[in-house]
């Protein structure tokens, strides 16, 4: 008797060898009925029982996706959440796309969850599989993403009135606890640090992540276009990132990108150090020789940090030079974000107001800004108290 594989539905072997083993599985499916009223069933065939079931669920997401007429009664949360994703796809970003997805792979499909129906789904239903999820040893912050990330498609259901309320906002969600972690330089670092990098294949792209606090997939998207010599000026207006791009039938495929900021506060324009203009002209005129150097092999594109033959840096390398550098100097390193506050740093510390910064930073949110800000005013504070503890020393 060939064996249903459990909670996969009605997927079993088909097909064995001489020597008994299994060399084809089948998946059966209920379809509808014909005009005499005899089920219709499709059929599908795999060498393994994976195979088969990917198509049967390939098959059960284009079935869905294909009916006007959905059942929202009875759809359950994967399926609802998948086809709100797919609606949603041609809007979303690369990058964004991906994160949705993720939650769906890796937090709804196969999860009991996913299988409660949208219509009953209830706090407790999340309250179980967050608490799930943090046994498993997934942190605080990711249960927070999930949440998020699920009350953005059920917010939809609410517009459709397929749900009256939202259980993701009365759920009670974890606490996070934050870890102070060292993310910025201090002046005397960042000096230290500057001095070694002199003569790094990467040097210029640190001194101007420095210099203009922009994010590494904008300094690895600059264009020379963007770079304004005569008022010494960048303009921040697209992106790098290396993420998964998916096509129409959810295949993906790891690829690097450009696309705009996530915000319109991202596309910005940046004043450039004077001291600046020297180096980045050097830099141009360096690529043009290699240009000219490795003639066909060179990988030609009006990107500003490139490798020696024209191609775009590899986006994990600066982080990891990063560190080594700074663990060289005895310094305790820092995520290459960490260059990005510390712009911020040394504005706040000689006095640029917050709304500045914020523009310069392209931050949507004033808090996130502000944040900084505090961290840079209690470390001003105590250098204070430090001050007036040396001048009256009772």
């Amino acid at each position: 008797m060939t064996k249903r594989a459990n909670g996969e539905g009605n997927i079993s072997k088909y097909k064995f060898d001489e020597a008994g083993k299994c060399i084809l599985w089948r998946a059966i499916l209920m379809i509808g009925y014909n005009e005499e009223g005899k089920p219709i069933r499709k059929q599908f065939y795999g060498k393994t029982q994976k195979e088969v079931k990917d198509k049967l669920e390939d098959y059960k997401k284009e079935l869905l996706l294909n009916t006007y007429n959905v059942d929202y009664d009875n759809i359950t949360l994967a399926d609802y959440y998948y086809t709100w994703l797919m609606d949603k796809k041609p809007s979303y970003k690369a990058t964004s796309f991906k994160d949705y997805e993720t939650i769906y792979r890796l937090y709804i499909k196969d999860r009991p969850i996913g299988k409660v129906r949208l219509k009953k789904l209830s706090q407790t239903d999340l309250k179980r599989q967050y608490r799930d999820l943090m046994n498993e040893g997934i942190t605080p912050q990711t249960i927070h993403r999930i949440n998020t990330k699920l009350k953005a498609c059920l917010n939809t259901a609410i517009r459709e009135e397929v749900i009256i309320k939202n259980p993701c906002s009365l759920v009670e969600l974890p606490k996070i606890t934050k870890t102070k972690k060292r993310e910025v330089l201090t002046a005397e670092e960042q000096a230290s640090f500057i001095e070694a990098i002199q003569g790094h294949k990467l040097e210029l792209l640190y001194i101007v992540a420095l210099a203009t606090g922009m994010r590494l997939g904008e300094l690895l998207g600059l264009k020379w276009k963007y770079i304004d010599f005569t008022n010494n000026t960048i303009e921040v207006y697209n992106t790098i990132q290396r993420t998964f791009v998916f096509d129409d039938n959810m295949k993906k495929k790891l690829k690097t990108i450009e696309q705009t900021p996530k915000t319109e506060n991202g596309t910005r324009v940046i004043p450039l150090p004077v001291s600046l203009i020297p180096k980045l002209k050097e830099h141009r005129k360096k690529q043009l020789e290699n240009k000219l150097k490795y003639g066909q092999s060179y990988n030609i594109s009006d990107y500003v940090f490139t490798d020696e033959i024209g191609r775009i840096i590899d986006n994990k390398k600066p982080n990891r030079n990063l560190q080594s550098i700074l663990k060289t100097l005895g310094i305790e390193p820092i995520k290459f974000h960490g260059l990005r506050k510390t712009y911020a740093t040394r504005l706040f510390e000689n006095g640029v107001p917050p709304k500045t910064v914020q523009t310069l930073l392209g931050h949507a949110d004033i808090q996130t800004t502000l944040n900084i800000y505090t961290e840079v005013m209690d470390t001003e504070k105590q250098k204070a108290v430090d001050t007036l503890n040396n001048i009256f020393n009772f």
